[in-house]
């Protein structure tokens, strides 16, 4: 039994190798950050977090292949809303507990 794929949707070999290059160059800048010891605590934990968000967005285009093209629109929204609901799930879990444990401190 086949069955026949479109391949639209999955990447090239040429597109994984520069999602991993780049990958691995996303890593390997805050490794050198924070072993070279040149920078202070704070522009290393900013270069970090903005390498960290790099990251995702490299991760996601090039390996999840989210992107706002006629084809992967659905997909990219899906995620979104995900991730949205994700991070409210979260927030507000936390949210309740401080304000019950703060309403239980009276």
């Amino acid at each position: 039994m086949s069955h026949a794929h479109d391949n639209a949707s999955h990447g090239t070999v040429k597109s994984y190798m520069v999602g991993f290059v780049l990958s691995v160059i996303l890593t390997a800048i805050p490794f050198w950050m924070v072993m070279g010891g040149a920078f202070t605590k704070q522009a290393t934990l900013i270069g970090i977090l903005a390498m960290a968000v790099v990251q995702i967005v490299v991760q996601l285009k090039y390996f999840l292949h989210l992107d706002f093209s006629k084809e992967g629109k659905l997909n990219t929204f899906s995620f979104l809303f995900t991730g949205m609901v994700i991070v409210l799930l979260v927030v507000l879990s936390i949210w309740i507990i401080y304000t019950a444990d703060a309403l239980m401190m009276r």
